[in-house]
């Protein structure tokens, strides 16, 4: 069905060059994060530094305030962005290493793959992590520019507690590595460089540009334009270098007449890494942060832009997220997704437009932990079932990790309408609530699995396997 699938990419991109008018369908921009905290952009509360540009897409568009990654670790956030699937689903966990034996299934149908057959010119700048083999490369994967990291920018020698197990870092263009170890203060910079001539060369046709920085992930690095220029010292100083980068891209879809014909979506894959302290972003009112599955390792601050089409200054609490991002766009490019396969993301434009009474499409929403179920979200209703998670004990500071603590938690009932701290356990005066959500818990075990309760799941696709 794959092969069919690109075989009619290559028949309609082939006669596809111009697209103008009505015709044309809308540019995609997507802005993505690494490690960016619920609390760390002007929007959602950010202190110590100002966002300007992120604060203008706010005001010229809309704020999601429940807008969820499927896993709150990079690689398998980063999947389900891409294939609007839990990542459990297609078999992309935690975070891929150097030389790692499994990736991207070549199966898999991309958000870039799906809008080829509108002649979409697509473009990643920025961190892939969904395998660096070349078979793994975004240019294999409906991509026709790369230029990035492979996967997180502290897997390389200098990092503070592993670096003997890592090769020296691969700044790669297309499927070529042209610099080993680069600097890494450029990384934002030569993103965007690259982001606003992608613009520039694509104005004429439809495109989607992916721009997944590889900041605020440790270590932290900033351009000597931004170095020392906030509050916050270092974090703060590469937040206001991401705002800029942000306010380039705003600017060259003006400069080129196509701002109306673009929606911008601005958010994160996980939340922060609190480990390392005053170099970790804040989940503001959430509670824990990456690696968890409370909120401040799920919940992003997410953005939404379209100057005619989202209204501005608008708020959206309905449950959404990443893995409703392919179908959504799909729709606005006049495609569907793939209808041979499962695809766990729906569509949520009647949200971003304010549509009167719009309401979440979801009526859940799994938290998974490489493969164990630990939470189970319907309505405003939060279920944690048991397990275990690493709570943090003691804080780093300036590029060093902190300590963690194995922590467990039993079943537990959060109301996250009244509650976004998740710390009032109310099970037992809400037990039809409790027994609803384990119903719903049960669904996704037959789906797909569960470890901690020794469930197979039946609808799983395999990653992509190095021989």
């Amino acid at each position: 069905m794959r092969t069919y699938f690109l075989m009619l990419v290559v028949i309609v991109t082939g006669c596809c060059g111009v697209v103008s008018g009505a015709d044309r369908p809308p540019n995609f921009v997507v802005i993505y994060c690494d490690d960016l905290g619920y609390a760390d952009i002007g929007p959602f509360g950010a202190k110590g530094y100002k966002t300007p540009n992120l604060d203008r897409m706010a005001a010229e568009g809309m704020k999601f305030t429940d807008f969820h990654s499927a896993a709150a670790v990079c690689s398998a956030s980063r999947v389900a962005l891409m294939t609007g699937c839990y990542p459990q689903r297609v078999g992309i966990l935690g975070a891929l290493g150097p030389k790692a034996k499994i990736g991207i299934n070549e199966e898999e149908i991309l958000l870039p793959e799906v809008l080829k057959p509108k002649g979409y010119a697509t473009a990643i700048f920025g961190k892939w992590h969904l395998g660096d083999n070349p078979r793994f490369l975004p240019t294999r994967h409906g991509f026709d520019r790369y230029f990035g990291l492979p996967y997180s920018n502290d897997m390389w020698p200098n990092h503070p507690t592993n670096g003997k197990n890592y090769p020296p870092l691969p700044l790669i263009e297309n499927e070529t590595v042209v610099q080993a170890m680069p600097d890494q203060t450029q990384l934002t910079t030569w993103y965007t460089e690259r982001a606003v001539q992608f613009i520039a060369d694509s104005k004429d046709r439809p495109f989607f540009l992916y721009v997944p920085h590889s900041m605020p992930h440790v270590p932290l690095f900033v351009s000597d334009k931004f170095k020392g220029t906030t509050e916050r010292g270092l974090f703060g100083d590469v937040i206001a270098e991401i705002d800029w980068s942000v306010g380039q891209i705003l600017a060259a879809l003006k400069q080129h007449n196509i701002d109306e014909q673009t929606l911008v979506l601005f958010s994160s894959d996980n939340g922060p890494w609190l480990s390392y302290g005053n170099h970790a972003g804040s989940a503001g009112p959430l509670r824990e942060g990456k690696a968890t599955t409370w909120d401040g390792g799920h919940l992003e601050p997410t953005l939404a832009r379209w100057p005619g089409k989202i209204p501005g200054g608008r708020i959206c609490r309905e449950l959404c997220g990443t893995i409703d991002v392919l179908p959504t766009f799909a729709k606005l490019a006049g495609l569907e997704p793939p209808k041979d396969r499962i695809i766990d993301g729906l569509d949520i434009w009647p949200l971003m437009t304010a549509e009167p009474n719009a309401k979440t499409p979801h009526d859940h929403f799994y938290y998974y932990w490489n493969y164990g179920l630990e939470a189970v979200r319907g309505g405003p209703w939060k279920l944690h079932l048991p397990h275990e998670y690493q709570a943090l004990a003691v804080p780093g500071k300036d590029g060093k990790p902190g300590r963690y603590k194995k922590t467990k938690i039993d079943q537990s009932l959060y109301n996250l309408a009244t509650d976004v701290g998740e710390t009032t356990n109310v099970a037992d005066k809400n037990p039809e609530v409790v027994q609803r959500l384990l119903a719903i818990a049960e669904e996704a075990r037959a789906d797909l699995g569960d470890s901690l309760t020794n469930r197979p799941g039946a609808n799983l696709r395999p990653a992509g396997q190095l021989k």
